[in-house]
């Protein structure tokens, strides 16, 4: 994926979260939530460390897991809590943001698939249903093919930006 479905859940579960809230909240938010739908990607680093993308802890390996998902949701859960925020709520959005990541990935049309799984079994999964074609990596992006898979995303997350960023009404001082 080109990344830009990842930012728009994350957005649109950003917004899931806080609702009609103040600009400022909002905003932090969806920047938050995206972050988290991005954070398996952070497993490119692998390219450069020389690990093989089909290895564990290669791209669309371990990090694009159910069980890490778990693991940075409970994290999320735990902080909120120390802050004295609404842990289940913002555990189960994390969990959503992370999660979805290796779910969107399995429905692109290359690559190895996500090791969605993994510690459990290594396999690599693709989904029955794969809409997302494979965005090439790095400057391939500027290509023709590289502007069609973002034009494809867009169209397909669409519902998701419309709902993020659709303007509301914020609610009434004391009502």
């Amino acid at each position: 994926m080109a990344s830009f479905g990842h930012v728009a859940v994350g957005m649109a579960l950003g917004r899931l979260g806080v609702g009609a809230a103040p600009p400022r909240r909002l905003a932090l938010a969806m920047l938050w939530m995206s972050a988290l739908a991005m954070l398996p990607d952070a497993d490119v680093i692998a390219f450069v460390l020389r690990i093989p993308y089909a290895a564990p802890w290669g791209h669309r390996g371990a990090s694009h897991s159910l069980v890490i998902a778990g693991l940075v949701a409970l994290a999320v859960a735990v902080g909120t809590r120390v802050a004295r925020g609404p842990a289940l709520k913002w555990g189960l959005l994390a969990f959503v943001a992370v999660g979805s990541h290796g779910l969107l990935d399995a429905m692109t049309t290359g690559g190895l698939g996500a090791a969605l799984l993994w510690p459990f079994t290594q396999v690599r999964y693709f989904l029955p249903w794969r809409p997302i074609p494979v965005a090439p990596i790095g400057a391939g992006m500027l290509s023709a093919r590289g502007l069609y898979v973002v034009g494809v995303e867009l169209l397909l997350f669409l519902p998701f930006w419309a709902y993020a960023l659709w303007p509301r009404r914020r609610r009434a001082s004391g009502a």
